[in-house]
């Protein structure tokens, strides 16, 4: 078999996987009642643990690793198909932009996490920096959105900047309580600050690009209307999508390598010359500047946000979210994100234990699969190359 026929076999079993994730989707946010969902996710549980079982996973695997490009255009394809199919629903098509956002914030957290091993418990303040940033620049500027965008993500790194002398000074765990302190700090100064809204919040202003209002409904021709929230789940994917090939490709660069030897082992890279400080600090900034993108666009999306948007539960979902999808695999983020945000939703019966749930999935995996469900494979610097 020559090599164009190996590279389309080896696209089947990325692009079958694909579209039977997204045939479930659709059946699973299609479905109202609880008997009907829980039957759907018994099905998909199954499904997966038979295909791992005779290897299609590992087959799956393969296709993304070897025609990555390829499979980036399979997925957004199939997160093009999903919004037409839903293109009236304005509940499901919040949902579906939700995830979009989420991931964005979690690429964030997987650069500090899984690249440099900068533990982050404060993602959700860093998210609310962008949100709030949005309402200020919106409301008293004529500031355009995507500038607006950018400045969520700036202003997000900037305050994250005072809290880089306690982050480089402690270490682990230690660390961890320093982010900690910081969401239960942002969330006060939120609350007892009338000029930000006090603990009522802020109305924002829908996102307008260039004269396209994400807030109006789209119409084509004289009977087809489809939902104003199409409009954010195409922006969403846009920014994800550039979000996520930056990611890649800082953990395929020399700064990637760097950011994974300071988080290998501290001591060894700084016998090396490696200049920790740097790369701790680079990788703070850059998942900040993320959070902060998205929620911009999350506060645009939903016209209003209150402190009790950005608490330290809100933290712990980015949190389970890049644990449970493998900690440094951005492919893991989408699967991850998907399961967290989806499925509270969809099953009432634990909407109001989701905070009990998403913290016994932390412990769970932490004791149990300590690398996710995806965990990172091998650096890869040349998609799809292999040693002759």
């Amino acid at each position: 078999m020559n090599r164009g026929h190996a590279s389309r076999a080896n696209l089947m079993p990325g692009t079958l996987g694909i579209a039977a994730a997204t045939a479930f989707l659709i059946l699973f946010l299609s479905v109202e009642s609880q008997a009907g969902t829980a039957v759907l996710l018994l099905g998909g549980a199954v499904f997966v643990l038979g295909a791992a079982r005779f290897g299609g996973i590992a087959r799956m695997r393969q296709s993304f690793t070897g025609n990555e490009g390829a499979m980036n255009l399979v997925v957004v394809a199939a997160a093009l198909l999903l919004t037409g199919f839903f293109y009236d629903d304005h509940f499901t098509l919040l949902l579906v932009a939700t995830v979009m956002i989420y991931m964005v914030a979690a690429l964030g957290l997987t650069v500090q996490f899984g690249y440099a091993g900068v533990l982050n418990f404060a993602g959700a303040a860093f998210f609310g920096i962008g949100c709030y940033t949005a309402a200020v620049l919106t409301r008293n500027t004529a500031l355009p959105h995507v500038l607006v965008l950018l400045a969520g993500g700036v202003m997000a790194a900037l305050i994250g900047a005072l809290l880089l002398l306690p982050v480089l000074r402690t270490r682990g765990h230690y660390s961890a309580v320093v982010t900690i302190a910081f969401t239960l700090l942002f969330k006060t100064f939120l609350e007892v600050n009338d000029t930000l809204g006090g603990p009522q919040g802020l109305r924002v202003d829908g996102m307008n690009l260039f004269g396209w209002r994400f807030n109006d409904n789209i119409e084509i021709g004289e009977t087809l209307e489809l939902s104003f929230f199409a409009n954010y789940v195409v922006g969403s994917l846009i920014l994800l999508a550039l979000a996520f090939a930056f990611v890649r490709r800082l953990e395929r660069s020399w700064t990637g390598l760097n950011m994974d030897a300071v988080r290998l082992d501290e001591t060894a890279a700084a016998c090396f010359g490696y200049n920790i400080s740097r790369w701790k600090i680079t990788a703070f900034t850059v998942g900040n500047f993320l959070a902060g993108l998205a929620g911009a666009i999350y506060a645009m999306m939903l016209g209003f946000i209150a402190p009790t948007n950005f608490t330290f539960g809100d933290s712990l979902i980015l949190v389970s979210i890049v644990l449970l999808g493998g900690i440094g695999n951005p492919w893991g983020i989408a699967v991850a994100t998907t399961i967290v945000i989806v499925l509270p939703e969809k099953l009432q019966i634990i909407q109001e234990y989701r905070f009990l749930l998403y913290a016994s999935m932390v412990i769970l995996i932490l004791l149990f699969r300590p690398l996710g469900l995806l965990p990172r494979p091998l650096r890869s610097y040349v998609p799809g190359w292999q040693p002759k």
